[in-house]
């Protein structure tokens, strides 16, 4: 088992290990889309290949950058900077690619390492730990040589049962990536529904022409007017209204620091604007942690489930809704808190109305470019939205809107719990303690 297994150095079986550089002219030459991606820091993370703000480049461009090409399955590992030590595979769909001067290619030779073996190592707690360490020992910025990389010492049993690592790992992985493609999909529907429904208003529309509306049946149907109030602007008996007169609440939260409080490595949830993703859920993986006495102290920031949570600094307008799962918890001063009034419009309504694009939009316009972007409480509060009925809005939120948001949150739950048993199995396959069949039958009793 374990006592039988080599180690190595990391340098002796790979064919390269080298970090690339930003094309001449830096940032003016990136690009919002193309055919050749060049992969920064952000991109890198331990979780997976985030791409977003995945930049890319021109072919004359990349054609400097030769020497740094991505293979499909590279290691990608994150070498400077607060991101260091940060590490994921090569996706093969953002391929070709290049890297910049952030970001080390690390490329094994598969006969003696596998890759996916090699990127649980770079991210199991021991080695995360050794590479923080050996990047936080230099001069003025964290940093990550290619010597230290190359002398790296890793774990190396035989080939095969880094494969089964390596595959059994990556089994609980791709299941956590379909269920949260399952939920933006759905959410894409819930989007698409509430704009037609609440923006569009297409059902009214369809009845004013004589038409049955698509897609419903008639005691839906029956809940939307045949006319529109006489400017057009409104269905006939629904209300203009403001963002601030149908919640309870709009506030923000408070950092532990402003009291002299510290973060700690486990605790109550404290939700930050990167745990919020552009995708419209939170990120558990980002959240950070405090303790109870200031969850007591930060009264003001303390989260009920449904309320929805807005980026108002830095990332302007990332939205996501507080579930029951994630509680206790509290966010910082780059959150806003909007707290939906249940009986005027329920959260599933307030959430897809803020990521309208109409909405995002309205927010940029409002924000004020200063040490760092941001907009304001009152800016939120007197958004403009068009709601029916309180009862109407209540029965059109639970026929469809609801349920997608139940099934998200349980599709969510078991993507936690997934990445829970994955890192808890991490440290003990990588160091052996754990044999891999034990492993298999753990993860095919959760699959």
């Amino acid at each position: 088992m374990a006592s039988e297994w080599q180690t190595v150095r990391l340098g002796d079986c790979c064919s390269k290990i080298g970090s690339g550089a930003t094309p001449r002219g830096g940032k003016d030459v990136y690009l919002a889309e193309g055919t050749i991606s060049l992969i920064r820091s952000q991109n890198v993370r331990n979780d997976g290949f985030s791409p977003s703000g995945l930049a890319y480049i021109n072919a004359s461009h990349a054609e400097q950058l030769d020497n740094v090409s991505v293979n499909p399955d590279d290691v990608l590992l994150n070498i400077t900077g607060d991101s260091v030590a940060r590490s994921c595979l090569a996706p093969k769909r953002y391929l070709p690619a290049r890297v910049n001067q952030h970001v080390a290619i690390v490329r094994p030779e598969c006969d003696r390492l596998d890759p996916y073996f090699l990127r649980y190592v770079m991210i199991s707690p021991g080695q995360q730990e050794l590479m923080l360490g050996l990047a936080a020992s230099g001069a003025t910025r964290n940093a990550l040589t290619k010597g230290m990389i190359e002398n790296f010492v890793i774990p190396c049993p035989p080939i095969d049962v880094q494969r089964h690592i390596g595959k059994t790992l990556m089994a609980l992985e791709r299941r956590v990536e379909s269920l949260q493609a399952i939920d933006q999909s759905l959410e894409a529907v819930a989007r698409a529904i509430f704009k037609s429904w609440f923006v569009d208003f297409d059902p009214v529309r369809a009845k004013a022409e004589g038409r049955e509306p698509d897609g419903m049946d008639a005691a839906t149907a029956a809940l939307f007017p045949s006319t529109f109030l006489e400017d057009g602007s409104a269905p006939e008996g629904w209300s203009i209204t403001t963002l601030g007169a149908v919640t309870k609440r709009i506030t923000k939260g408070t950092t532990p620091t402003t009291l002299k409080r510290a973060y700690v490595e486990s605790g109550i949830n404290f939700i930050k604007a990167e745990s919020l993703t552009d995708a419209g859920f939170l990120a558990t993986t980002k959240f950070s942690f405090i303790d109870v006495d200031t969850h007591e102290l930060l009264k003001r920031s303390q989260l009920q489930a449904s309320d929805v949570l807005v980026t108002i600094a830095g990332t302007i307008g990332r939205v996501a809704e507080v579930t029951s799962s994630v509680l206790p918890a509290n966010t910082n001063q780059a959150v806003a808190i909007v707290r939906p009034d249940a009986a005027l419009a329920p959260a599933s309504l307030i959430k897809r109305f803020l990521r309208l694009l109409e909405t995002q939009r309205e927010l940029g316009n409002q924000t004020v470019q200063a040490v760092q972007a941001n907009v304001s409480l009152g800016v939120l509060s007197a958004l403009r939205l068009v709601l029916p009925p309180p009862h109407v809005a209540k029965c059109l939120s639970a026929l469809v809107l609801e349920p997608i948001d139940r099934r998200v949150e349980a599709n969510a739950m078991q993507a936690r719990t997934l990445t829970e048993l994955r890192d808890a199995l991490l440290p003990r396959l990588i160091s052996g303690k754990l044999r891999v069949l034990e492993a298999e039958k753990m993860v095919e009793a959760v699959l």
